[in-house]
């Protein structure tokens, strides 16, 4: 047989050899940094839900991961979580799109405040930005805009002081007021507020859109922390429920193929940006689904950690952290507890 251009190519890109003549759970070569990550290095994350499992995993692992806007010592370390403290370096909530992640930096910098300051809920008022932020209501604006003239502070240090930026994209579906632009999380009238047609539409953010708002984000980042570095991930969470007209199936299929192709653009486009494929790990047909709870949706530990491992493979833990437990192991109630994470998505699912 004649030389050809794929004669010398590795093992890993060939499907026969690198795939189907292995057992997934001994997949190798899934991923190569681009760049190196040492332990003194201040890691971020903000995203979608999954970052949380990376989060966790990066800290129990010895890395420097940065809390900006942590707990105050007198609230009990159970409550944390139903506070969003400790869930990402800043209590921001999770950033669904890419566009509400450009705009949680404008509003950090002062350069776009929304028109709607606030929704309502149970006599009180809560930020239509973060409104699962806590289990009670703030009791009027001005009580919600003292904490969130302290979260920008917070929001702020998340950009000028950190390393690594890991950002999980989540979700290409979104709601946006129609007067300003403004995204939100959620829906409006799902965790508070009141839906109005008129004021409020949805959106499928498109490829062109979602690379143009990823630009522009990171040349903004760059602009106050010129050496920091990006690690982009996409959730393989599937979407909990779809206003695109589409069956559940397809749109979740949209949202990730969409959000893949700016991720692995983006990393090929600029040096300093680089792509994990946790989506992959998970959500490719060779894992046969098994690293998904019962309900197709919810990535189980094992999951977590085998997606952990390659991530490990690349950037090795301190000497004496904990290693990740292998994917074949089964964790205990205590350990299943510990992985719970917040999704305001979830309130989406009216239970039919």
């Amino acid at each position: 047989m004649s030389d050809n251009p794929y004669s010398d190519l590795p093992e890993r890109a060939f499907w026969r050899p690198s795939i189907s003549a292995r057992n997934p759970l001994s997949l190798v070569d899934l991923y190569e940094k681009k760049f190196e990550l040492t332990q003194s290095d201040r890691i971020v994350t903000a995203g979608s839900c999954f970052a949380q499992h990376i989060a966790r995993k990066l800290k129990a692992s010895g890395f420097t991961f940065c809390d900006y806007e942590p707990a105050p010592p007198q609230l009990p370390a159970h409550l944390h979580g139903a506070f969003n403290y400790g869930v990402y370096s800043a209590r921001y909530c999770n950033i669904y799109t890419v566009r509400q992640l450009l705009q949680t930096f404008d509003r950090a910098y002062g350069h776009f405040t929304p028109q709607e300051p606030a929704w309502s809920k149970d006599g009180g008022v809560v930020d239509p930005f973060r409104p699962a932020l806590e289990p009670e209501p703030f009791k009027d604006v001005d009580e919600l805009e003292v904490a969130r003239e302290s979260h920008l502070k917070s929001v702020r240090d998340v950009f000028e002081k950190s390393d690594l930026f890991v950002f999980t994209m989540g979700l290409t579906e979104g709601w946006v007021s129609r007067g300003d632009g403004a995204v939100f999380p959620l829906c409006p009238g799902t965790a508070a507020g009141s839906f109005d047609p008129d004021a409020y539409q949805f959106v499928n953010f498109t490829y062109p859109e979602i690379h143009a708002d990823l630009m522009a984000f990171i040349e903004r980042l760059r602009g106050v922390n010129p050496g920091v570095r990006l690690l982009l991930t996409v959730s393989p969470v599937p979407l909990v429920a779809t206003m695109s007209g589409d069956h559940v199936l397809s749109a979740t299929s949209y949202s990730k193929s969409v959000l893949r192709a700016v991720a692995g653009q983006v990393s090929k486009e600029l040096d300093f940006v680089d792509y994990f494929p946790s989506y992959e790990i998970i959500a490719a047909a060779p894992m046969r689904g098994m690293f998904f709870e019962p309900n197709m949706r919810e990535v189980n530990p094992a999951g977590v950690d085998y997606v952990m491992s390659h991530f490990f493979r690349q950037h090795a833990p301190q000497a004496g952290a904990p290693a990740p437990a292998p994917a074949s192991e089964t964790p205990s109630a205590a350990e299943r507890s510990d992985v719970e994470i917040v999704c305001e998505e979830m309130m989406l699912d009216t239970g039919r």
